[in-house]
């Protein structure tokens, strides 16, 4: 994908033609490549995280995400995926006015694949009007009908259980997600640096879920169970210009493992890698980027991007030597600003399933 055009979870930039604003497509980073962070917020290492209120928003930060992947399967077997993820970006620092005037931007994704399709939609919403927004007590995000709520017995600690809704055109999906395993955060104690330089963010993620509900595909119902991972993130950093794209993995192990790994790639070739190894009971241990080796397979072509949809994971320390290998291909999220995301599964010293996204090719 072009530097231009490329929005995702780590990527939503100013640049919305929405609601009256004229649209802007800024290249990729935390709020626009390019772009200082004056006026905003600073991620800085030692925060102490508090919930419920940090599942709320955290809208003196240029840029966040509630963010959910789910792999999935039928009573036959047959895999599919399932992405929804909500956006918020700040237009600029400072005080925040009501109604129309709120310098507050909304937008939302949704996605549902299996091996012979993959369906997105995308929607958009302005601040302070309530057509989009997140509450942390009761826990509730939304955007126009489609849902992230807390449910009767809400833990704070597991954000669990939640009831998950998205409806567009040609699908949609209602589900349950349970966790008895707390959250856990990414990084140094939740501080996640991006790059040798001070790009960081708080981050943190709940990898457990367990997921049950149905999913639609033309009209057809179809009952599914699985696990979900879900991933919340704010900053206000933005990336430097010979910063190119990412590349992102979620993945749970058939042992009950999960590993979140991320690269971020460079001009010169000398990428960033970060990583956390997230035990069967929720203790984690943050990788070294020595340790860690994200090798891109040949890549294929799709609306004209080269993309490396396979992968060669290397993590010495833990003895893993993974492929990865996608469900289907061509998961491309053709949205305003596209990017490649969907389900894989892995084989080698270790197996699972998990997500990959890519941005920046």
């Amino acid at each position: 994908m072009s530097a231009d055009r490329t929005i995702s979870r780590r990527a939503f930039a100013t640049g919305l033609a929405l609601l009256g604003l004229q649209r802007r497509a800024l290249a990729q980073g935390f709020a626009g490549l390019g772009n200082d962070a004056k006026g905003y917020a600073k991620v800085t290492p030692g925060k102490t995280f508090a919930f419920p209120a940090d599942h709320g928003p955290h809208p003196d930060f240029r840029i966040e995400w509630w963010y959910v992947t789910a792999n999935l399967a039928d009573s036959g077997g047959i895999a599919y995926g399932a992405q929804w993820t909500l956006f918020r970006q700040a237009l600029a620092p400072g005080a925040h006015d009501e109604g129309w005037a709120n310098q507050q931007i909304w937008m939302a994704h949704a996605a549902v694949t299996r091996a012979d399709t993959h369906r997105t939609s995308e929607t958009f919403a302005r601040g302070g009007v309530g057509q989009a927004g997140v509450t942390a007590e009761p826990f509730v995000a939304w955007i126009d009908s489609w849902t992230m709520r807390g449910l009767v017995g809400f833990d704070a600690k597991t954000v669990s259980p939640l009831d998950l809704t998205a409806t567009a055109k040609d699908f949609g999906y209602s589900f349950r997600l349970e966790a008895d395993r707390p959250l856990v955060l990414q990084g140094d104690r939740g501080y996640s640096k991006k790059s040798e330089r001070e790009q960081a963010s708080y981050y943190y993620s709940q990898p457990f879920f367990k997921v049950s509900g149905h999913l639609a595909i033309d009209d057809k119902q179809i009952a599914v169970t699985g696990q979900a991972w879900m991933d919340r993130e704010w900053s206000s950093q933005p990336l430097a210009p010979d910063q190119t794209g990412w590349d992102w993995f979620a993945l749970h192990f058939a042992t009950g493992e999960k590993l979140m790994l991320y690269r971020m790639r460079q001009k010169d070739g000398h990428d960033y890698a970060s990583g956390t190894w997230i035990s069967a009971d929720a203790t984690t241990r943050m990788l070294a980027p020595s340790d860690i080796r994200m090798t891109p397979q040949a890549p294929i072509d799709i609306e004209g991007h080269k993309l490396p949809v396979q992968w060669r994971i290397e993590i010495p320390s833990l003895k893993l030597a993974i492929d990865t290998t996608p469900l289907n291909p061509k998961a491309w999220m053709g949205t305003t600003f596209a990017y490649w995301e969907g389900p894989i599964h892995f084989r080698g010293s270790h197996s699972g399933v998990g997500y990959l996204e890519l941005t920046g090719y």
